[in-house]
This record gives structure tokens, C-alpha cells and sequence, in this order.
């Protein structure tokens, strides 16, 4: 059965400046991305797909794309906002924000065949969640199953400002009842703590909360909910923030569970996340890389 990994590197990279996804993390001019790839050729995944702005294929090819196509098959799928917008919807004037994550995963759905795997490009998620994550594609997915890799709160943050994450509510059983977008979380008291109103209050995420890094295990299937959604999405939100909604990539799982049209199993990990979501990361993740080189879990040049 032939696996796909979907990388979403679309994004405009605004709070690091822009670039991030081309920005070295070692000595040898590797990227995070790469040591996404590595991880995924190793656990068994065939293909990857790379979601990128049209503008952005020639240089993204000559930086990452190039290398990789020798050890996976490479494709490119694209972004744009005109891409599976419903003809029955308004476009919003002067609207230039992208339409979020699960646009992104919508518009690699020509590129999927099999079952297949949803990351950001600028996420290192760790070897054993990529891992996990291809077992569940071969073992468990399904039209009416979906698996998520749950991360601890206090492995996904940064010291220098707020992220975003899908915060869990899992049942006793290990599946999602809940998820929920929060983008303006940060650390406090071990784990982490988010405000809906500027900071003017905060609501308290302890040590142990999961959430999800949008590390998806998917069905081929589940392209056909993201579009089908997408209009009564974009009916509902346009008209109250026409410049900025996004369409998160877990409010389909969110939907389908609501609806009692499928499951997801969330599998836990204790891999750590790190990523360059501010330009003062960098050195942190440099120094975790280096770190795991040392140790042995990666190569010094990882395509040799």
C-alpha cells in the first residue's frame, strides 16, 4: 500500500519574517523540513507532496525538493485562493490570507491515491510520532477512521510569544471528542495557558493537556469531506471576518465526529516538538538537532 506524506508550505512565514522554511538548522545547510522527510523515507512513506505557492516551485525545488527525489517520488500541488472556492460563494474583496489548513490538504487531493499523512513544513514532530503515525495509515485508516498524534502541551511551545494549537478532549478510550483551535497560547507553570481577548484573561492548559501539531493520519477519502464542507464553511464565517478566517484543518475530524460519521483515534506521544515559529527559536533548534546528531538518531548529511 503506497503512503503519502502531504507537507503544507504555503504559508507567508509572517512572524519569523518570511523564509523559514528555507532557513538552515545544521552546519551542512539541512532544513527542518528535511529532517521531516528523513524521518518519513525511514518509517515507509513513498511519496510526499509538497502544498506550495505556484511562485514559490522553483526555488523550493532547487532547495528541498531536488535532493529528496532520489530516496521518494516528489509532487507539487498549489495553493491558490481560487482553487475548490465554490461557485455559490462571494469571494470577499481584497481578501489575500490563504484559507487556512484544510484548504491546504484540499488542494494536494489530485496528488492521493492511498492513505496519507498531513505536517506543516516548518515542524520537526519527532521520528517516533512519524512512525507511529504510518502504522496507523497501514493498520487502521479508514473512510469512518481517523488517527491524530497527541502531543503533551509543555513539548509544543515556544519561550519567545503565542502559538497556535488544536487543544484535545479525549475519552477514556483514547479517541477525540473535542478539539478545539487556540491561537494564543504560551507557556506558564509547566504547561501552558491561552486568552481570547488580547491577554486581558488567560484560561490555564496544565503539564500533561494534549494537542494536536497536525500530525493527521487520513483515509484518501476524507478529501472528499474537506471540500464538501468548505462551502458551508466559508457561508457561515466570510460574513463575520471576510479578511482573516481560516479553515482550520481539525474542524473536518471535528464535524465528522459531531455528525457520528467517524471516529479518530488519538495516539500519544512524548516526542518534543521544535520549530522556528519566531526568529529567536532558531539557535534552540539548532542546538536540538545537534543534539540528536550526537546521540546518533540523525546522520551528519542526511541524503548521502
Amino acid at each position: 500500500m503506497r503512503t503519502t506524506l502531504v507537507i503544507m508550505a504555503a504559508g507567508m512565514a509572517t512572524r519569523f519574517g518570511g523564509g523559514k522554511q528555507v532557513t538552515p538548522v545544521d552546519e551542512e545547510g539541512q532544513l527542518i523540513i528535511d529532517y521531516s522527510l528523513y524521518d518519513a523515507k525511514r518509517a515507509g512513506f513513498d511519496r510526499v507532496v509538497f502544498v506550495i505557492r505556484p511562485e514559490m516551485q522553483e526555488s523550493f525545488h532547487e532547495a528541498i525538493g531536488a535532493r529528496v527525489e532520489g530516496h521518494m517520488e516528489v509532487r507539487y500541488a498549489y495553493q491558490t485562493m481560487d482553487r475548490f472556492f465554490p461557485a455559490d460563494c462571494v469571494f470577499p474583496e481584497g481578501r489575500t490570507k490563504p484559507w487556512g489548513t484544510a484548504h491546504a490538504a484540499l488542494c494536494a487531493r489530485d496528488e492521493i491515491d492511498g492513505p496519507f499523512t498531513v505536517i506543516n513544513a516548518d515542524d520537526y514532530l519527532g521520528r517516533g510520532a512519524i512512525e507511529a503515525i504510518h502504522r496507523f495509515l497501514l493498520e487502521e485508516a479508514a473512510p469512518d477512521r481517523m488517527g491524530m498524534i497527541g502531543y503533551q502541551i509543555q513539548n509544543t511551545l515556544t519561550e519567545f510569544g503565542t502559538v497556535a494549537r488544536g487543544v484535545c478532549d479525549v475519552d477514556g478510550n483514547g479517541f477525540l471528542k473535542d478539539i478545539n483551535e487556540r491561537t494564543a497560547i504560551s507557556a506558564w507553570e509547566g504547561g501552558g495557558r491561552y486568552t481570547e481577548d488580547g491577554g486581558k484573561t488567560y484560561t490555564a492548559l496544565p503539564k500533561g493537556t494534549m494537542v494536536s501539531m497536525n500530525l493527521w493520519g487520513f483515509h484518501p477519502s476524507f478529501m472528499d469531506r474537506i471540500q464538501e464542507n468548505f462551502g458551508p464553511w466559508l457561508k457561515e464565517n466570510l460574513p463575520k471576518n471576510p479578511g482573516k478566517c481560516e479553515y482550520y484543518l481539525p474542524y473536518v475530524p471535528h464535524l465528522m465526529i459531531v455528525r457520528g460519521e467517524g471516529s479518530v483515534r488519538v495516539i500519544p506521544t512524548d516526542e518534543k516538538w521544535y520549530g522556528v515559529t519566531y526568529r529567536d527559536d532558531l539557535q534552540g533548534v539548532k542546538d536540538a538537532i545537534a543534539g540528536m546528531r550526537r546521540e546518533g538518531i540523525y546522520p551528519l548529511r542526511l541524503w548521502d
